[in-house]
């Protein structure tokens, strides 16, 4: 278990990635994509923004916490993202990792609240909304699911798993192809 409360020197705030000027830019590039294999680099170059803080502490919970999810050790990563949210709430990549370890733990309604904090951060944060789908799917809330993959596709409309679960879902509801 990492204990970084109390660090020295630790101003309480990062500064928010998802608040970088570079980030309007690429996601209007990211409109524009045309087919996945563009899209690709645009959204990797995204997701390094939103992983980038101002924070030693806050860099090393956050890569204790997705090397503990790559080993598979979700509660160990939980408690990583717990630490980098309790240290920078206002960093909504912290957010969005914790949300994605209570979803792998079956922590749907966690998931849920996680997805919410990650998007009144972050509103364009399509890995949020597309992890708010499969939440839904796995409620079994096809409409829900839904509109959830179809937000994702607004702000990243070459995304290839939000595409083909629209697909499935629209026909599953009965409702015609996008």
């Amino acid at each position: 278990m990492l204990i970084v409360a109390g660090v020295a020197g630790f101003s309480g705030s990062v500064v928010a990635d998802q608040t970088d000027p570079r980030l309007s830019p690429l996601f209007d590039q990211l409109k524009e994509a045309g087919a996945p294999a563009a899209a690709g680099p645009i959204e990797q170059q995204i997701w390094a923004i939103w992983l980038e803080t101002s924070d030693g502490a806050v860099d090393s919970l956050m890569d204790s916490g997705i090397d503990a999810m790559s080993r598979g050790d979700r509660v160990a990563a939980l408690d990583a993202f717990d630490q980098v949210i309790a240290l920078s709430p206002d960093f909504a990549e912290g957010w969005n990792k914790r949300a994605t370890v209570h979803y792998l733990l079956e922590n749907f309604d966690e998931s849920l609240a996680d997805i919410a904090a990650t998007l009144e951060l972050e509103p364009r944060h399509f890995g949020a909304l597309s992890g708010r789908g499969l939440v839904f799917i796995r409620l079994r809330e096809a409409e829900q699911a839904l509109s959830a993959f179809e937000e994702a596709l607004d702000v990243s409309p070459q995304m290839v798993g939000p595409r083909v679960n629209v697909e499935i879902l629209r026909r599953v509801l009965g409702q015609q192809d996008i």
